[in-house]
């Protein structure tokens, strides 16, 4: 009769673990300078590992796991906005602790998928494949440049305006009594 902690358990949870902290020390903290998450998603980690593990040892279905964590991605924080690439860290550091606690083929197998998670994320957070841009709301008060045939006068103003290297602008909402318009601004970071 084995225990429910036992030697698979601590090497999985330490595998989960450097995992995540590569994941959102190495990767979102240096990517986006915040720490204010790291509370929920070393928590949302632990918990649904702990939760998975804990599953993992009485007989439970695929449709029941996948349900488990379709109930833990789909949570949402009522208070506040949680924008999309932290809702995605979310969903990744969910994966995780799911994968990690229930996965199947040994250490190496799981090490290999953990690698590819945070080795993936890496990748897609670098500007090796996509250029990173970044998108800002402004309200702009001249319309005359708002139209199609001024886009580059437009930009010019904006480039000045903000001091930022505007390259494209996206006109979300034209509000005539206000005599401004709410335009979406991208540019590269410096």
């Amino acid at each position: 009769m084995s225990t429910l902690v036992d030697e698979a358990f601590f090497l999985r949870l330490g595998l989960d673990l450097f995992c995540v902290i590569l994941l959102i020390v190495g990767i979102y903290r240096r990517r986006y300078d915040r720490a204010d998450l790291f509370l929920t998603f070393f928590g949302f980690n632990l918990v649904i590992f702990l939760i998975a593990f804990s599953l993992s040892r009485v007989e439970m279905t695929i449709g029941a796991a996948f349900g488990l964590f379709a109930v833990f991605s789909m949570l949402r924080y009522r208070t506040e906005d949680i924008n999309a690439t932290d809702m995605t860290y979310l969903f990744l550091v969910i994966a995780l602790g799911l994968l990690m606690a229930t996965g199947t083929g040994g250490m190496g197998a799981l090490a290999v998928i953990g690698g590819l998670i945070v080795g993936g994320t890496a990748l897609l957070e670098s500007e090796v494949l996509v250029r990173r841009e970044l998108a800002q709301d402004v309200w702009f008060d001249d319309l005359a440049l708002i139209v199609p045939s001024q886009r580059e006068a437009l930009l010019a103003r904006l480039r000045e305006r903000t001091g930022l290297d505007v390259h494209r602008v996206e006109v979300r909402q034209v509000d005539l009594i206000r005599d401004a318009a709410r335009l979406v601004v991208y540019h590269y970071p410096a």
